[in-house]
């Protein structure tokens, strides 16, 4: 398919009539074409396609197409079918009534393309440009993050079915390719193990047995890998099966899984295997992890979602980011803070939850980017601060430049010794002499360790001097009062796991997920700013009809019952 960019088409006269005869009050779609005009043109995706061959479908289409298609959460089939039948859509794309639209296949190719290309963010970006070019979004606002769970578009395997489904997954792609050298290094018990997909319920029962029945799977694996490493020794067929996908899938498994000792395979012990940052969970897509996070428990990838929260202007999704399940939050707020600056969103304050926050991250936010970070720092964990009733790390004089501590009771600690934690940061381990601990009277207040001093872990002076500043400020109401514009960001998680589906992968691999949070996040703006249109505009504007009055969260009825006490 090659592509020779061309003016965008006015809507045809036909369909404009039909179409504003059918909707008289006008539909979405309609007033994005009036209002805003179609966002893309061909060019913004030339780069994606060759300058020869049979001439494409308007690339500009597709990408409309594809933002139509989230805003609805329908498929491609779903999505070709609206172009074909639906009046609105046509007048969108400016077709002709009698257009017959495209096979549904079009739109796979062009999201592949995009992913070829490297320009998963293009239907997001180019549309984040139009609002900026019509001032309806600005730096130097207030913007909130906050991320969701997204579940991989693979059923959810454990150790077992894992193993057993990553040689099924092998021993069907070399079907495929070489079925007569498959038949020849197969065992007729292979056909009744590994022929139907590897379920709980067909497995063995009990401890023993099932770590027996991985044990065989395991060596049967293991023949295979040796008979395809064997034939790359001896003909162009063995490197050809060597690089299956599936193949090398097989093989890293193997090792996360086995170990040989004295000639024999092994299964490992489950504390042996690799963690969740490394480990393969499902041979069809090896980039999901698994992850906990408080009650949710899941595998698959985690979706970041900034949005611009400043009073007046419409609140837009400014930033998408799309993780492994794994990494923590905190791990990411750097990177979406680069992402803003970098397309000239740098916001004045960034509003954030505890997970997002950390003592380096509030103090050097403001010296790197010059914008506030915002958001709760982790209370003191100890029981004492927990309890109120106890001598936390606030209540001990510290001695910064003579290396020593002094506790409530006046006693001084001179064990003090620096070092770092598992996280790799800088700490001050302080430890209390244990004569002094075990004859004080407050000694309960202190620590409830039989036989043990009393030890504090610190951060380095600047650090716990500005950690326990924060935390005092942020029990205050002035800090209540401008952080709980955060909590407006618990309506778009739920605008985007309810209406658009934003918590449930619709395709395998990191970057195809990533693709569809960007058209995600295109779609939400679209009916966004759409809405916004309509509501700022007169009673007489056309556009006033779409309009719809905004509405607070409904309470339950027992809790409406507080509200009118």
């Amino acid at each position: 398919m090659s592509l020779h960019p061309e003016p965008l088409n006015p809507i045809p006269s036909q369909t404009i009539l039909v179409a504003r005869a059918a909707f008289p009050k006008g539909s979405i779609y309609m007033a994005m074409r009036d209002e805003l005009g179609t966002f893309y043109q061909d060019q913004d995706f030339a780069a994606l396609f060759p300058s020869h061959g049979q001439h494409a479908l308007a690339p500009w289409r597709l990408a409309l197409v594809t933002v139509m298609q989230f805003v609805e959460n329908l498929t491609d089939r779903q999505a070709a079918t609206a172009v074909r039948a639906r009046i609105d859509w046509k007048y969108a794309l400016a077709l002709e009534l009698t257009d017959s639209g495209f096979d549904f296949s079009v739109l796979s190719e062009f999201r592949s393309r995009l992913v070829e290309g490297q320009a998963e963010d293009q239907l997001f970006e180019l549309m984040l440009n139009k609002f900026k070019e019509r001032g309806l979004l600005k730096a130097a606002g207030k913007q909130r993050t906050d991320s969701t769970h997204v579940v991989a578009a693979v059923r959810e395997l454990n150790r077992t079915e894992g193993i057993a489904e990553t040689l099924r997954a092998a021993l069907n792609a070399l079907a495929t390719v070489a079925p007569t050298w498959l038949r020849q290094h197969t065992r007729a018990e292979w056909f009744e193990r590994y022929a139907h997909r590897v379920e709980e319920y067909r497995l063995p029962k009990g401890v023993e047995a099932r770590t027996a029945y991985m044990e065989v799977v395991g060596n049967d694996g293991i023949e295979l890998l040796q008979a395809i490493f064997d034939e790359v020794k001896q003909t162009p067929l063995g490197i050809t099966l060597r690089q299956l996908e599936a193949v090398e899938i097989l093989r890293q498994m193997w090792i996360q899984h086995y170990y040989f000792l004295e000639g024999q395979l092994h299964l490992r012990d489950i504390k042996e295997v690799p963690p969740t940052a490394k480990r393969i969970e499902s041979p069809y897509d090896i980039e999901a992890r698994y992850s906990e996070k408080r009650d949710s428990k899941w595998t698959g990838y985690k979706v970041h979602l900034s949005e611009s929260c400043e009073e007046g202007q419409p609140h837009l999704i400014t930033n998408l980011l799309t993780t492994q399940a794994q990494v923590p939050d905190v791990s990411s707020t750097d990177q979406i803070q680069q992402s803003l600056i970098a397309k000239g969103l740098k916001p004045s304050q960034h509003l954030v939850d505890m997970g997002y926050t950390n003592i380096d991250l509030l103090l050097t936010t403001k010296q790197k980017y010059d914008f506030e970070l915002v958001g709760p720092m982790r209370p003191d964990n100890g029981w004492q601060a927990a309890e109120k009733n106890g001598f936390g790390a606030a209540n001990f004089e510290i001695d910064w430049q003579n290396h020593t501590m002094k506790c409530p009771m006046g006693k001084t600690a001179k064990d003090w010794k620096e070092g770092k934690d598992y996280r790799d940061k800088p700490v001050v381990h302080v430890r209390f002499a244990r004569a002094d601990c075990a004859k004080c009277e407050s000694r309960l207040l202190c620590t409830r360790s039989v036989g043990k001093q009393r030890a504090l872990t610190l951060r380095p002076k600047e650090q716990h001097q500005a950690l326990q500043i924060i935390r005092l400020h942020q029990q205050g109401e002035e800090f209540k009062e401008s952080y709980s514009l955060r909590a407006g960001v618990e309506s778009t998680m739920s605008q985007g796991v309810n209406v658009l589906g934003l918590r449930r992968s619709r395709y395998i691999g990191l970057e195809k997920t990533s693709l569809q949070h960007f058209a995600t996040g295109a779609a939400m703006n679209l009916v966004r700013i759409i809405q916004w249109l309509c509501d700022s505009n007169s009673e007489d504007s056309s556009l006033a009809t779409l309009g719809q009055p905004k509405l607070r969260t409904r309470p339950s009825a027992f809790g409406a019952l507080a509200l009118t006490a």
